[in-house]
């Protein structure tokens, strides 16, 4: 151990004998992990304190904007001028992150399972 190491470990254990870390929001509750095993690993410290400051890199804001405008269209009856509107946004946001190499395939699993849905009942 290096003697900075040394230095930050005995303050690290003379602040928990003070009880300095007693108080602590989420103290005594297990830690909520993100998974970031999609995010490539030499990006991953960079993304996660880019995620506590607030911010999120453009694919991941675009894909929670898409995830929203998704969940604004099943609400939307087709008939509606709003849901060509949702619909053509949220098309621009597919075609952007195919285009960035993401998957959008969490976009499409209520439509693959309407798909299903209908066969089996055409099939009956």
């Amino acid at each position: 151990m290096s003697l900075v190491d040394e230095w930050a470990e005995r303050h690290i254990q003379q602040a928990q004998r003070h009880g300095e870390f007693d108080n602590l929001p989420g103290y005594g509750k297990p830690l909520a992990l993100d998974d970031d095993s999609a995010v490539p690993e030499d990006l991953r410290v960079g993304y996660r304190l880019l995620k506590n400051a607030g911010y999120l890199p453009t694919e991941l804001q675009d894909r929670k904007d898409a995830l929203r405008l998704a969940d604004l269209l099943r609400g939307v009856a087709e008939e509606d001028s709003q849901h060509q509107v949702i619909s053509a946004r949220l098309r621009l946001l597919e075609i952007k992150l195919q285009q960035a190499g993401m998957s959008t395939d969490f976009l499409h699993h209520g439509y693959q399972q309407r798909l299903q849905q209908h066969f089996q009942a055409a099939g009956k």
